[in-house]
């Protein structure tokens, strides 16, 4: 396989990874991966018969074959979600359940369950070397590996039919996203609009209807999408409130009719999940899910969801009384409530008043390269390393990709990353996300970790760099921060490095800390200076930004407690689901969570993709349990006094030296209190969100 494109352990070669030859050289890989596990199977057969088992003859070589496939399966499945086409959809789709397959095999075999169980019997291991046996251990009950052949057999067909599920749920979604538009004509139905958006707008009209000459930005047509940039900014600005109805309409009903119904599939995947979970010992799918967490309990994540749902409720009813007000003295009809499609557009009428602050015209002081060095500015001061821009030295998906290497105060390269900034809504999948590239290997190698970011911010335009939202701002520190526990990792045991055995609920925990920074004064201030005119961002707009934080945070706040809820619900109350569909359980979870009620066409649950296409199914309770982490572990600097400099370097070298470092060498408890010296509290998240004043 000397002239293969799988050249596992380096960077790819993205541009090689056409569907022909993944289709060509894909099996393959797959062929010598089934050998090398035959091989190493075949081994421990024999070497079971030893009494003491060494780790390195039992452990290194899994690793070996796990990464080649972990690395193979990753670079398809990337470029299945930035550079999406239908051959690339059919080809990852024919071999998803090969990989599945292979999953299983791997986490079904009982000559290595016994070789692990062994392994730990007859060693006196060190803790993290025990830690990793046990995740091992329990990964391979959960593939189903003490099954009976019947019932393994039964729990292989469901996990090959939950992938093949999960894969139509996410190409429906996208899809719907894609396939819906309307062409503009009239500029009345463009008021409102900022002009940063009514040229994208232009542009997408124009490749649309493949017109030749200059984009006319003024006089359209512009082509109104599902695109999230676009969404968001229309229902936000646009003055059309029929054509905002029409929108949201047509958002929150995606994936839901027709052909490309996921309401089905939604129906099929909680039923599976549940036989699935009841194979394996479990009473639910959320039993199952949180064995693996840092919350082991469903009423510990019911506690919290709770604690945090009575604030937000009274809250966000206050702000609807508010924004009710505010919304007839401005022109609305007094006869009327306000709709879904209302609220983004009066609350930001609002925002403008009582604020002063119109988030459209601070645009300008956001150019991504100036956050960009703000950003590693920051992380320079934090964590001593230096982000130094290396685009030659690495190959690309696509041209607006970039790449940097992560150096240490020795100016030692220390890891890698690439950054993929912009929305292509055509071939890349909305959302922001870290991924693996390269994990660090200190086992017989010496391989440097890599991280995928990827963002969906506003591309540059003709005669503009690419200028950032507050909100797209604080995506781009949160998914660093992903990177950075990837990246910073010490640990060399890759599989307990980075983000590897770090339980789930804890993940959120750097992402969501490097967002508070986003609320400093001076590190903002070093990165927001206009694009024109180089003027440094006011104290005055920084206030703003800061008041910005708890604006309406009663609804921001209940609509993820929606998701956490409804996503826990779905997945643990099966007697008291039952006869239900996932819609009706959802909109009476509703009357508890949300302040105006789900319309008929929301169907919301069908484009839920982070729990029926990606890997947060009774775990999307995660970003708030770690923001819980993150607010206290960033309560630790506001106690030290964030303009004191020496204090602010020495807690955060502390917290590269625990959080940042120490990956899953440790539980993520125990690791959290190594930096914090006690356990987490909610008093620091209940204040950053605003809700304190509810409370009393």
């Amino acid at each position: 396989m000397e002239n293969s494109i799988f050249k596992c352990g380096e960077l790819p070669e993205f541009k090689k990874f056409t569907p022909e030859n993944i289709n060509k050289e894909f099996p393959k890989v797959i062929e010598k991966i089934n050998l090398d596990f035959k091989d190493i199977e075949d081994f421990l057969f024999n070497y079971l018969n030893k009494k003491k088992l060494d780790w390195e003859k039992v452990i290194n070589p899994l690793n070996e074959v796990n990464e080649v496939l972990r690395w193979s399966w990753g670079v398809i499945s990337h470029l299945n979600a930035v550079n999406n086409s239908e051959s690339l959809r059919e080809i990852y789709s024919k071999f998803l359940p090969e990989i599945i397959s292979l999953g299983n095999k791997f986490g079904q075999s009982k000559v290595i369950y016994k070789a692990l169980v062994k392994l730990k019997k007859t060693n006196n291991l060190d803790r993290i070397k025990n830690r990793i046996l046990d995740k091992e251990i329990l990964e391979m009950e959960h593939r189903g590996i003490s099954l009976e052949k019947n019932m393994q057999n039964e729990f292989n067909i469901i996990s090959e039919k939950l992938g093949e599920l999960s894969t139509d749920f996410s190409n429906n979604v996208l899809d719907a996203t894609n396939s819906w538009y309307l062409i503009l004509n009239d500029k009345s139905q463009v008021n409102g609009i900022p002009e940063r958006v009514l040229e994208l707008m232009a542009i997408s009209a124009n490749d649309h209807l493949k017109k030749e000459g200059n984009v006319d930005v003024e006089n359209g047509p512009w082509k109104l999408s599902l695109d999230i940039p676009t969404y968001s900014a229309f229902m936000t600005y646009a003055k059309d409130r029929s054509l905002r109805e029409k929108l949201y309409k047509v958002f929150v009903g995606r994936a839901s009719q027709g052909e490309k119904n996921n309401s089905p599939i939604i129906e099929e995947i909680l039923s599976l999940r549940t036989k699935q979970a009841n194979l394996l010992g479990y009473k639910s799918w959320a039993e199952l899910s949180l064995s693996t967490k840092m919350a082991k309990e469903i009423k510990q994540v019911e506690k919290l969801l709770e604690e945090l749902r009575k604030p937000a409720f009274e809250k966000a009813k206050n702000e609807l009384e508010i924004l009710d007000k505010f919304s007839k003295e401005n022109g609305f009809s007094p006869s009327e409530e306000l709709k879904p499609w209302d609220i983004s557009y009066y609350s930001e009428l609002l925002r403008k008043e009582k604020l002063n602050l119109d988030q459209e015209e601070l645009r300008p002081w956001f150019p991504l390269n100036d956050v960009l060095r703000g950003l590693f500015n920051l992380s320079e001061k934090l964590f001593e390393i230096k982000v130094v821009q290396a685009n030659n030295e690495a190959p690309v998906w696509n041209d607006d990709v970039l790449f940097f290497n992560i150096l240490n105060k020795q100016d030692k390269k220390i890891a890698s990353f690439f950054l993929d900034p912009y929305s292509r809504p055509e071939s890349k999948r909305g959302g922001a996300w870290m991924d693996e590239c390269l994990n660090k290997n200190s086992v017989n190698q010496n391989t440097l970790p890599v991280a995928y970011l990827v963002c969906n911010q506003t591309p540059p335009s003709k005669d503009k760099p690419s200028l950032m939202s507050f909100e797209e701002v604080q995506t781009l520190f949160h998914e660093f921060g992903h990177g950075l526990q990837h990246m910073l990792t010490t640990i060399s045991l890759p599989q307990a490095a980075g983000i590897n055995n770090v339980e789930w609920d804890a993940v959120e925990l750097p992402s969501q800390f490097m967002e508070n920074w986003c609320f400093h004064k001076n590190t903002l201030l070093n990165i927001a200076k206009n694009y024109k005119t180089g003027e440094r961002l006011s104290d005055d707009n920084f206030e703003k930004l800061v008041k910005n934080r708890t604006f309406n945070c009663g609804m921001a706040t209940l609509r993820q407690l929606h998701f956490a809820i409804t996503d826990l619900r779905l997945h643990s109350n099966i007697d008291i689901n039952q006869g239900k569909t996932s819609d009706e359980i959802r909109r009476e979870i509703a009357k508890q969570t949300t302040v105006i009620s789900p319309i008929q066409e929301d169907q919301f649950l069908c484009c839920f993709s982070h729990i029926f296409a990606g890997g947060y199914s009774a775990g999307y309770y995660s970003y708030k349990w770690a923001e819980v982490l993150s607010a206290d572990a960033f309560s630790m600097f506001e106690e030290a006094n964030l303009e004191n400099s020496q204090n602010i370097q020495l807690i955060g070298k502390k917290f590269k030296d625990t959080i940042l470092s120490l990956g899953g060498s440790l539980s993520a408890l125990e690791i959290f209190k190594l930096f914090r010296g006690r356990e987490p509290k909610t008093d620091s998240l209940i204040r950053h969100l605003g809700l304190s004043e509810s409370t009393s």
